[in-house]
């Protein structure tokens, strides 16, 4: 049989139940509001980080377009098997093509593939190279990435006619590129991916450089295969 304290209790616990709801539900509100409104600077900040992460290569090149929206996603199994579209960023000044800006893989690592961004200009020498993903054997696979060690920074202003083709293999290989005792399998797939780039870039140099500017974030231009 209920009593009048009982039902007081009740009421006291309901009550405390619905403040509390009312609480957290107001405190949800305010989260969501606080984060559709900051949602702008952080996604500006992000693109931000995008865009200084992909322009690090090209040195002093300054450039007056959006190289994020000025892709084209290439393809070319012969030369990178079927790792399907690669990025191709455009780099424009006035108008005019100053570089193209490749994510491409290098096949072959020692513990898997290597993300790599390669920086070529119209004359098809490398601007600069980075490896922005690995999971080579730490340690090893460290000498790759250019705040560690400056190997990376030896394929700056190379070309396809120098080194000379036979030559764009790593020293142990008989080629112009060092390796680090114990990661020649690491060099090896970097060395590859990165002719490669060249590759592609002279085997579709015109539909590269024609491609109108600007296609638009989210709907770029698609080469054909």
């Amino acid at each position: 049989m209920a009593t009048p304290a009982n039902e007081r209790g009740a009421r006291r616990a309901a009550r405390a139940a619905l403040v509390l709801a009312a609480a957290a539900t107001v405190a949800v509100g305010l989260v969501a509001l606080v984060h559709d409104a900051a949602r702008p600077s952080i996604e500006a900040a992000q693109r931000e980080q995008q865009l200084a992460r992909l322009t690090s290569v090209l040195g002093d090149i300054r450039y007056d377009n959006d190289p994020l929206t000025d892709t084209v996603f290439v393809q070319d199994e012969e030369i990178f098997g079927g790792a399907g579209p690669v990025p191709v960023h455009r780099v424009r000044r006035g108008g005019r093509t100053v570089a193209l800006l490749l994510e491409v893989p290098a096949f072959g690592g020692y513990s898997g593939t290597i993300a790599l961004l390669v920086a070529v200009d119209p004359a098809g020498r490398l601007l600069g190279v980075r490896v922005t993903g690995h999971r080579e054997t730490p340690g090893l696979g460290d000498f790759i990435e250019e705040r560690r060690s400056d190997w990376i920074r030896g394929f700056d202003g190379r070309s396809l006619a120098e080194p000379p083709a036979a030559h764009w293999r790593v020293r142990k290989d008989g080629g112009d590129f060092d390796h680090y005792t114990g990661a020649t399998i690491t060099s090896r797939a970097v060395v590859e991916a990165v002719r490669n780039a060249l590759l592609f870039v002279e085997r579709h140099r015109a539909a590269l450089y024609a491609e109108p500017a600007e296609p638009g974030a989210g709907s770029p231009a698609r080469m054909p295969k």
